[in-house]
């Protein structure tokens, strides 16, 4: 129900400022169904197959971990009007791969102002705490679970979970509401 465009919209204003009111509607299976396997797609990402990227396939050549190493990823950029805009179908994963094929549906499954994919691309980067010095390296993760590729196939990963999550919203009905009548 929380997904759904319709009761978005409806309860803009209070979802800004309460907590959110699940209203009672005719048919309610289909948010049922639709949530759950919602639930089962955000839960389990981690298990789901890889979206077939362009780029994905490429072959390590030297040191794998080297390799699939990251700093920090972004778009690709395209010149419109005379100036350099990201092309949100492209990800410059490293100096190596430029993953390609990136789908439109993935820009429209938010968390709050941002997509996944953005916030994946925000988090996974080298950082140095210039305080401390600790270093954040997003590539430990590929190291500590022994498969080099583990940010990649994150990366597919995720635009999966995007795509799907935008279907299922879409295939939602319409936001046909009980009232006291109908009870």
């Amino acid at each position: 129900m929380l997904h759904s465009p319709e009761y978005r919209e409806t309860y803009a204003a209070d979802l800004k400022k309460l907590l959110p009111r699940i209203p009672l509607v005719i048919d309610a299976r289909p948010f049922v169904d639709a949530g759950k396997e919602l639930f089962e797609l955000h839960v389990g990402y981690e298990s789901l197959a890889p979206y077939p990227l362009g780029g994905t396939d490429v072959v390590a050549t030297g040191d794998p971990f080297e390799f699939f190493r990251i700093e920090k990823m972004a778009y690709a950029k395209v010149r419109e009007g005379g100036k350099l805009v990201p092309d949100k179908t492209k990800i410059k994963y490293n100096s190596r791969i430029e993953l390609t094929g990136i789908p439109a549906d993935v820009q429209r499954y938010l968390l709050g102002p941002r997509t996944a994919v953005d916030w994946l691309i925000d988090r996974y980067q080298l950082r140095v705490d210039k305080a401390s010095g600790n270093i954040n390296d997003p590539n430990d993760r590929s190291k500590e679970s022994g498969n080099p590729r583990y940010v990649l196939d994150l990366l597919a990963r995720i635009v999966r979970l995007s795509v799907r999550t935008v279907e299922i919203v879409d295939a939602l009905p319409a936001l046909i509401l009980r009232t006291e009548a109908t009870t």
